[in-house]
């Protein structure tokens, strides 16, 4: 028989066991110097592999976790032991994952003034920092707005006709059904300068969530930009001038994508947003318009007020492209193993949207990531993307020009024949080449689309080298993109 001692710590341990708290499996639970349980120990659930995560929601103290598997382990702590792990965190955030198939116990330290938050999960973990595909994405600023898209939460499925019902999407296109479902994304807009910083902060859900966000959403709605999926979709307004902001997007208050940067306008830019647009689903940028009429209510351009004289046509154009396309066999006689006539079409709206709605920029006077945005000379033959080499200094890295063009008051010059006079001088961002050779590549020989080259003229009409190289290698041009997080615009990629 064991000595009566024994029975009395045995009985001491199970009924401290009997009353800590159990954490509930595939949960998130929060907690704060009001609710923490002393002691700060929980009971884990069984699973044949559980991940805990830990969120930080606070800044003024350092807690540590530690977790074990097994119940040889009363409390798990500092003073370690077999089966005891500490859950080491960076930025705020950390987890583990194990096997629990008896159960277990996590339990914090030096949690006195700490808000922190646990999930409980048999699958991927609940709290954590979304991979950089999964970034925000800026469509663009005007001096007080933004347009800002949350990362893809549903792909799309596009309808693929065949022979001998070949039937296109119509020129007027109109937006699907909207998904079933959607995830509960919160935009975080905070001024970069602020202190302290967002990305200072602990980068966290439930850290961002607590700031308060610069700006006032106007609207918010799911839009289906491109081939990649629905976003969701911001219009912000009651931004400063020339000032440079950071932006997150929290999925579901646990799931943080960002942060991206960017900057807005200078007070005297005037080009209005123009987004909203169907059959234009990647225009969501400033356009060199008059303003909107104060009739309509709004300060930007959507399908609903934008004149009839700038649809009218670029919808014609659609439509008599696709009709000669249509003379072609589609879906019977195949002029390509990669691409079809639908994907010629999706690629000429694009390229004929970018070149429809130019697109208005400004040469910015930092960034950060030290690049410059400077207009390039409109004479240029070949690559726009670079900064000629410095002479007086062969060895300087040269630096990378977003393919801004000064633009006069004279329509007769203007780029897009659609659109009215502007009455004041802009700058316009050349749309990326890589939109016209997508064209190019997707559509049958007979269509007799063709682009300008990079050995010739292309940089006095386009963006050339920012995404593909000199040579036409794929993403190896001087960017690797149209834009990045830190809010550049290269060039125009719709």
């Amino acid at each position: 028989m064991l000595p009566e001692t024994l029975w009395c710590l045995l009985g001491a341990a199970l009924a401290a066991a009997q009353a800590r708290q159990k954490l509930p499996l595939n949960s998130n639970s929060a907690f704060s110097p009001d609710n923490i349980p002393n002691p700060p120990a929980f009971t884990l659930p069984a699973a044949v592999n559980l991940t805990i995560s830990v969120a930080l929601c606070s800044t003024n103290s350092h807690p540590r976790f530690f977790v074990t598997n097994t119940s040889i382990v009363a409390v798990p702590g500092s003073e370690g032991g077999k089966d005891v792990f500490e859950i080491e965190y960076t930025d705020g955030l950390g987890s583990w994952t194990g096997n629990f198939v008896d159960g277990g116990v996590l339990a914090i330290e030096d949690s006195e003034q700490t808000s922190f938050e646990v999930g409980i999960s048999d699958e991927d973990p609940i709290h954590s920092l979304l991979p950089n595909p999964d970034l925000p994405l800026l469509g663009d600023t005007t001096s007080d707005q933004a347009i800002i898209f949350s990362p893809v939460f549903s792909e799309v499925r596009y309808y693929v006709p065949t022979w001998p019902n070949y039937t296109f999407p119509p020129a007027n296109l109109t937006q699907p059904p909207l998904p079933s479902g959607s995830p509960n994304y919160t935009l975080i807009i905070s001024p970069t300068s602020s202190t302290p910083s967002l990305a200072s902060l602990p980068q966290t859900g439930c850290m961002l969530l607590s700031r308060r966000s610069t700006g006032t959403i106007s609207n918010e709605s799911l839009w289906l930009r491109d081939a990649h999926g629905w976003r969701t979709q911001w219009l912000v307004e009651g931004l400063a001038p020339s000032a440079n902001y950071t932006a997150y997007v929290i999925k579901d208050s646990t799931q943080v994508g960002g942060p991206i940067y960017f900057a807005t306008k200078s007070a005297s830019f005037t080009c209005p947003l123009v987004y909203g647009l169907p059959y234009c689903p990647d225009v969501a940028y400033p356009v060199p318009l008059p303003q909107p009429s104060t009739i309509s209510g709004s300060r930007v351009y959507t399908a609903v007020n934008l004149p009839e004289n700038i649809t009218i046509p670029l919808l014609s154009y659609l439509t008599n492209f696709t009709v000669t396309l249509s003379t072609f066999a589609c879906g019977r006689d195949m002029y390509s193993p990669i691409v079809t006539c639908v994907d010629c079409q999706r690629a000429y709206r694009k390229w004929l949207c970018s070149i429809t709605f130019t697109r208005c920029g400004e040469p910015s006077l930092a960034n950060p990531i030290s690049f410059t945005s400077t207009a390039p000379d409109t004479r240029a033959t070949g690559l726009s993307a670079l900064q000629p080499k410095n002479h007086n200094d062969p060895t300087a890295p040269q630096k990378v020009f977003s393919a801004l063009v000064a633009q006069s008051t004279d329509i007769s010059k203007a780029r897009s024949p659609t659109l009215p006079a502007m009455g004041s001088p802009y700058f316009m961002l050349l749309p990326c080449l890589e939109t016209c050779n997508a064209v190019d590549r997707a559509c049958p020989p007979f269509v007799g689309f063709t682009c300008p080259t990079s050995q010739f003229n292309a940089a006095a009409s386009y963006g050339v080298g920012y995404i593909d190289g000199a040579d036409g290698d794929e993403g190896q041009g001087a960017t690797g993109g149209s834009q990045d997080r830190w809010g550049n615009i290269w060039c125009n990629g719709g």
